[in-house]
């Protein structure tokens, strides 16, 4: 699915799975697993690949991942393409799991809350890290598809709350690797790190790609991000969520990708 936002006659496409997750082995390991592991495995894919300079594209963690590459790596992205941002700052952090996303979904999050104790309820991240580390693995998976459920009813406005529990194995590795990055800040220096280094890829041209509705990265994050980078272009989409799947988005990301080949088609091939 994920190779359909590009057309194979411009584009070579490359996807990969992150360390600890897909098919990436150890499954739903965290240990050498930051931030600046990942992007070092990404421009290891590029210099195994030959790629001289690429187009990065990703949606919401992997916008994160996309930006952190390009600033550590502004003259190997050629084109940054992002949707439903998410700059890894605290305020994002506790906008979904400090109960402001809570406030439009209360049953959902009542679920979720449920699950741990009151007196931990105040952090719920490290909460739900205690439970996805330091348990037996069944319970691990209890929980890893309980903080996979929160996050999966609130993807789609279509979804309405509906979003219904995931794989239990999926669901491990995605609640553990989500939990161990958000419990660290993303491995970042400091809060706000990514739009204070935004200078570094103000040369990139990008494209933003955002639901106007989005309930787990809101759009703050976006126009804050484009507002710091003029070479970005902003595309709100109206009566569309976070996810992928959202007729809006997925419409305007191929229309992107295919006006970027093109362009970039006339003189040579790109990846």
């Amino acid at each position: 699915m994920m190779r359909r936002f590009f057309d194979p006659a411009i584009w070579r496409i490359i996807l990969f799975d992150q360390r600890g997750c897909g098919r990436s082995r150890p499954h739903a390991s965290v240990r050498d697993n930051t931030t600046w592991h990942l992007v070092s495995d990404i421009e290891h894919i590029r210099e195994m690949l030959d790629i001289e300079r690429w187009a990065v594209f990703g949606g919401s963690w992997g916008a994160t991942l996309s930006l952190i590459y390009a600033i550590s790596h502004p003259d190997r992205a050629a084109h940054l393409v992002l949707r439903g941002v998410f700059l890894m700052e605290k305020r994002e952090l506790d906008w979904f799991y400090g109960g402001g996303a809570g406030q439009f979904w209360p049953d959902q999050w009542r679920r979720f809350v449920s699950l741990v104790p009151e007196d931990e309820q105040d952090d719920l991240i490290a909460a739900y890290a205690r439970r996805l580390f330091d348990t037996p693995q069944h319970e691990q998976i209890r929980f890893a598809r309980a903080w996979a459920a929160w996050e999966n009813a609130l993807a789609s406005v279509r979804n309405q709350g509906q979003g219904g529990e995931p794989n239990g194995e999926y669901a491990r590795a995605f609640a553990r690797l989500e939990n161990h990055y958000f419990a660290n800040a993303g491995f970042l220096e400091h809060d706000g790190w990514i739009r204070a280094n935004l200078d570094r890829i103000a040369h990139i041209p990008g494209v933003i790609v955002q639901g106007r509705y989005d309930m787990i990265c809101p759009p703050l994050s976006a126009q804050l991000l484009s507002a710091g980078w003029p070479a970005a272009t902003l595309h709100m989409i109206p009566f569309a969520g976070h996810a992928l799947s959202e007729p809006g988005i997925a419409e305007q990301l191929v229309r992107s990708m295919d006006r970027i080949g093109y362009a970039q088609g006339e003189r040579r091939r790109f990846s």
